[in-house]
């Protein structure tokens, strides 16, 4: 994943399928494997993250975020954003 130097991290709460995180957890224990007492050492919260910015960056939310059609569901003048 390419990262410019202009670049910042967001914490923000993602909304995803139950599905999308269960195969993102299965895979990342599976590509770690176990250690010696049987245990996974993968932070799968940080597999998540970088997942999730791999995706943004790679399919372009740059230029997603500049057309004001992708806000209109989400944004209703007059009321509150949340």
């Amino acid at each position: 994943m390419k990262r410019s130097a202009d670049t910042i991290v967001v914490n923000a709460t993602v909304e995803m399928t139950t599905a999308s995180l269960r195969t993102v957890v299965a895979k990342a224990k599976q590509l770690a494997g176990r250690d010696q007492r049987g245990r996974y050492r993968v932070d799968t919260a940080d597999v998540v993250n970088r997942m999730i910015s791999r995706f943004l960056l790679e399919k372009d939310f740059e230029s997603f975020v500049q057309n004001t059609e992708n806000y209109k569901s989400i944004i209703v003048p007059g009321k509150m954003v949340c």
